[in-house]
């Protein structure tokens, strides 16, 4: 998939089940280029989400409620996935 199709996809997906106030998503891929298990089709993704509801609960839940919104993604597309909750 294109990573830009991607992102806009990721973003649709957490705008739709998640109150948030704003949200980044960037491409990392280039700097895991060269590194073991780096798979190709596999990107690496950083998610910056500023969330009251997000932020009101523990690191692990909001990033279980992340995953769990985006489970297919993560089993086809994505490598690694940085999430960062403001």
């Amino acid at each position: 998939m294109d990573i830009n199709k991607l992102i806009a996809n990721i973003k649709k997906k957490i705008e739709k089940n998640v109150p948030l106030d704003y949200i980044k998503i960037e491409d990392k891929s280039f700097i895991h280029k060269n590194h073991p298990g780096n798979k190709e089709g596999k990107c690496h993704l950083k998610i910056l989400i500023k969330s009251s509801k997000l932020k009101k609960i523990s690191r692990i839940d909001s990033n279980k409620i992340i995953y769990k919104l985006l489970d297919n993604e993560l089993k086809k597309s994505i490598h690694s996935l940085q999430i960062l909750i403001e």
